[in-house]
């Protein structure tokens, strides 16, 4: 399994396979039909209280991650859990689509992670 991780403001590209949105708002200034969004799964983006403490703060990362985890968890993200084992059962290569500017302190990175050593 393949999962590639893209901003929204990047050009979608045939090879990406299934694109998920993985944000809880939508990507500002990105037009729903030039997306080329499969799914959005809002229930796996981070709260909007754990959105805002961490505030792509670096120093905050290990701590972030560790509380989205524990959101990832949860019941409330029970059904996205769901619908996005089934896109990994049915596809080789997903990406992940998130509308932050540090692609090394993100959401998308940090549920690729658990995707990956969960094996969800």
């Amino acid at each position: 399994m393949e999962i590639r991780l893209k901003r929204a403001y990047d050009t979608a590209a045939r090879s990406d396979g299934p694109r998920i949105l993985v944000d809880r708002i939508w990507p500002r200034g990105v037009a729903k039909e030039e997306a080329d969004i499969t799914h959005w799964l809002k229930g796996l983006a981070p709260s909007t209280d754990l959105r805002k403490w961490f505030g792509h703060d670096p120093d905050k990362w290990s701590e972030f991650c560790d509380r989205y985890l524990r959101e990832l968890k949860s019941d409330e993200a029970a059904d996205d859990r769901e619908t996005l084992r089934k896109i990994l059962d049915e596809h080789k290569r997903i990406t992940l689509v998130f509308a932050a500017k540090d692609t090394e302190h993100n959401n998308a990175l940090a549920l690729r992670d658990y995707i990956l050593n969960e094996k969800i």
